[in-house]
């Protein structure tokens, strides 16, 4: 069953009110992500993986999938596409908190992409539901960046710059080789498998009740 990114952020709200909160879906989403992801490339042990992070929650995603892929021994790198005092959620900061107390996970921010590394794995956490209108800066050379870099990609929920609900694509987005949505599959992504690769769709411990009323 697909659903709009309006029952999504509906389902996502209830399921909070129920009081299975926002940073315990992040949690899951990013947990899950990594799963699926290490099943495609098998050990992370010593690989480069860079995160490009938004400043919202899908970039958050990203950062909980930072955490995680340290634990399995990858060699992560986080570019934040802004800086730290602009992120705009309290799970991201939560999260990018965490991360700041931890070593064995490199934190860049700003707008330069210099990287004295080639990544083994790109994941794309840069622009998730939201999306309206073009792609400015620093967003466009991240996107363009990915996009011209050899090496395996994954994105978190959608690929950066198509909508989920219509599958139309702004003026520039992502092609990736995996993408995961979380909970049910939103509508407008199945529309460009060209873009988003392998799709899943995964759980993130939402209660089913946080769905009545609204599907």
């Amino acid at each position: 069953m697909e659903i709009t990114v309006d029952q999504m952020y509906n389902i996502e709200n209830k399921g909070h009110d129920m009081g299975f909160l926002k940073k315990f879906m992040m949690e899951n989403a990013g947990a899950a992500a990594v799963r699926r992801l290490l099943e495609k490339i098998g050990n992370a042990e010593s690989k480069n993986i860079l995160i490009f992070v938004g400043l919202g929650n899908n970039g958050g995603d990203g950062l909980v999938m930072a955490r995680h892929l340290a634990g399995y021994g990858a060699k992560v790198t986080v570019m934040l596409l802004g800086s730290p005092d602009k992120i705009k959620t309290e799970e991201s900061n939560w999260n990018w908190s965490i991360l700041e107390k931890m070593p064995s996970v490199k934190l860049m921010s700003g707008d330069s992409l210099e990287f004295n590394f080639k990544p083994d794995v790109i994941i794309d956490g840069i622009l998730g539901t939201g999306i309206t209108g073009e792609i400015r800066e620093p967003y466009a050379s991240a996107i363009n960046y990915i996009n011209e870099t050899d090496c395996y990609k994954f994105a978190v929920d959608v690929p950066s710059g198509l909508d989920p609900q219509t599958g139309e694509t702004a003026n520039i987005f992502t092609k990736c080789n995996m993408t995961v949505t979380f909970h049910k599959m939103k509508e407008g992504i199945p529309k460009r498998k060209d873009l988003t690769g392998e799709l899943y769709a995964e759980k993130i411990g939402i209660p089913p009740e946080a769905e009545e009323g609204i599907l």
